[in-house]
């Protein structure tokens, strides 16, 4: 499943089979992706993503595009989870209580705008 679409992706974290594609040199990608942009592999496997990961970089969203209008304000997250990194959503906390350093989980949820799948991250 190497050239699994975004929306794939999104919906295996709620069958718990969340996961992050790497190459045969070892980097860690998420999908879709048909090369490798660290070294040009074109060899993937599915790996599963660690249940947790941590807040690299955190910054709190006052004027979001129009897709997210009535999600706002909202905490936009970049997580290491070790071979791969993420960025989401946080909920389940309010803006500006997760920072650097936090652990964090991927999850599924909808826009509030939209009503559109969104990937989230909830603090653990």
């Amino acid at each position: 499943m190497s050239d699994a679409g975004f929306d794939e992706w999104l919906h295996a974290f709620v069958a718990d089979d969340g996961y992050y594609l790497e190459c045969e040199n070892g980097h860690g990608l998420l999908p879709p992706r048909r090369v490798c942009p660290d070294c040009g592999s074109t060899e993937f496997s599915e790996e599963a993503l660690p249940e947790t990961g941590t807040v690299e970089t955190i910054t709190t969203v006052h004027v979001p595009a129009p897709a997210f209008e009535a999600d706002a304000p909202y905490d936009t997250a970049v997580v290491d989870f070790g071979p791969a990194r993420v960025t989401g959503i946080v909920v389940d906390a309010e803006p500006g209580n997760v920072g650097v350093g936090d652990e964090v989980a991927v999850d599924v949820g909808a826009s509030e705008t939209t009503g559109a799948d969104v990937l989230v991250l909830r603090p653990v």
